[in-house]
């Protein structure tokens, strides 16, 4: 059976008493629009920009700053103000999980070593400086499989003992509704996904 993880999340949503910290990996500042927006009520949000799939390094600064001008202008209005956690770009680490993996398709299994290492090290930073769940914005993409991503994120916090926040959040429109807010906050959408490996076939 198809597991709802959208569901799973508004189940675990119901049952909070208070609000956790979450250390929310986003793979963009489009992405993150939609899922920030929609978790704020419920989750002390930290905001982790670690992508090193992203090329060339250009482009991923380019992103990195639309992420932290989205979240400037959110926090101005929001009660609930979004922090943010910065790290290094690591490109090279990408290029070692990927490698052998260059002509798979977009969505194959060099992506699945991809969302492993993001949310890896993601679910390692969270560990180390206490958060008490972390999770993805990548889920929102109508093309990214959600269902491999949480299961790599259950996984993961089965590995680092640390809770993993399950979602699917292009449900209920969560994708549509991110292109509205980027339009709102006029920000700068990619056409590829990040590797230029993805970005060579895509544009083949």
């Amino acid at each position: 059976m198809k597991t709802n993880y959208q569901q799973v999340l508004l189940d675990l949503i119901k049952t909070l008493d208070y609000k956790p910290t979450l250390l929310l990996h986003s793979c963009c500042g489009p992405c993150s629009t939609e899922v920030i927006n929609f978790l704020i009520p419920f989750f002390n949000i930290t905001v982790f920009y670690y992508n090193p799939n992203i090329e060339p390094e250009a482009e991923y600064l380019k992103r990195k700053n639309e992420q932290l001008r989205f979240l400037n202008e959110f926090n101005k209005t929001s009660p609930n103000p979004v922090a943010f956690l910065d790290c290094d770009y690591e490109n090279a680490r990408f290029k070692e999980v990927s490698k052998g993996l260059e002509q798979e398709k977009e969505g194959g299994a060099r992506c699945s070593k991809c969302f492993y290492l993001r949310l890896n090290h993601t679910a390692e930073v969270a560990k180390h400086q206490n958060f008490e769940y972390f999770g993805t914005t990548l889920t929102v993409s109508p093309h990214k499989n959600s269902a491999i991503i949480n299961t790599i994120g259950e996984k993961i916090a089965s590995i680092h003992q640390i809770k993993y926040l399950y979602g699917d959040f292009k449900k209920n429109d969560g994708y549509k509704k991110s292109i509205a807010y980027s339009k709102l906050y006029n920000l700068y959408r990619q056409d590829y996904c990040g590797c230029l490996y993805g970005k060579e076939q895509n544009h083949a």
